[in-house]
């Protein structure tokens, strides 16, 4: 790359959107369509961020044989009502365009479905600000393509021909995809994480404004040029 900033990967729920309700009120709906019991409101916002099957068999409980069927209902809720009820988080469409005005590059890397995100992204009017949009097969039900936030991130990192950016997520599996790419993984106050799930996930910093978080990724760029500079410094190029 011949760019001097560092690029930054961000996940997409509850990082740089809040679902407002869209998620989890389909979730809901889907479960009673087909007669299975609803979680309490607490579970059901901890179903945020990880992979929805995952969430729907671990947390939910859904027996296998309905899975599919619950997915179908869900994504037909949340296409028809639940990007509607999103909402893009204070500040972040300020840091988008002030990266992109910047010549920062960045991605999105998320768990859902990657044409759904590219949906997600397109109704708030932001999906150009990324030169690389990665996220699970559509076909949830499938085997291929990258499995985990890991691949995720490590598809985004090709896209930016990089390995070394930044991360910014809100759940613990965002830090953990970072760190297996080798990546510092800034966490977000605003999502959907438990008390203390970032700073033991191992996150480097969790911030609590989109100000911090602007902040927080150029000392990080400062720290990165610096160790580059004692490397070039040593002749070990």
């Amino acid at each position: 790359m011949t760019q001097t900033t560092v690029p930054v990967i961000f996940d997409l729920d509850g990082t740089l959107v809040d679902p407002a309700g869209g998620i989890t009120d389909g979730i809901a709906a889907a479960l009673a369509a087909e007669g299975l019991p609803v979680p309490a409101q607490d579970l059901l916002d901890a179903m945020i961020g990880p992979k929805l099957s995952d969430s729907l068999l671990s947390v939910a409980m859904v027996p296998a044989a309905k899975l599919d069927a619950v997915i179908r209902r869900y994504r037909q809720y949340y296409l028809a009502t639940g990007i509607g009820q999103s909402r893009l988080y204070p500040g972040i469409r300020d840091v988008l365009e002030g990266f992109a005005e910047a010549g920062r590059p960045v991605a999105v890397a998320t768990q859902k479905p990657e044409g759904l995100a590219q949906i997600v992204l397109r109704h708030h009017g932001i999906d150009g600000l990324f030169l690389s949009i990665r996220g699970s097969s559509d076909n949830e039900s499938s085997t291929e393509g990258p499995v985990g936030k890991a691949s995720i991130i490590a598809e985004a990192l090709a896209d930016l021909s990089t390995h070394h950016a930044v991360m910014v997520g809100d759940r613990a599996q965002d830090v953990a995809g970072a760190v297996a790419n080798g990546l510092d993984c800034i966490g977000v106050g605003w999502g959907f994480a438990p008390d203390g799930e970032l700073d033991d996930a191992g996150a480097v910093t969790v911030v609590e404004t989109t100000e911090g978080l602007v902040a927080a990724i150029e000392r990080l760029e400062s720290i990165h040029a610096a160790a580059m500079g004692e490397v070039r410094n040593d002749g070990t190029v």
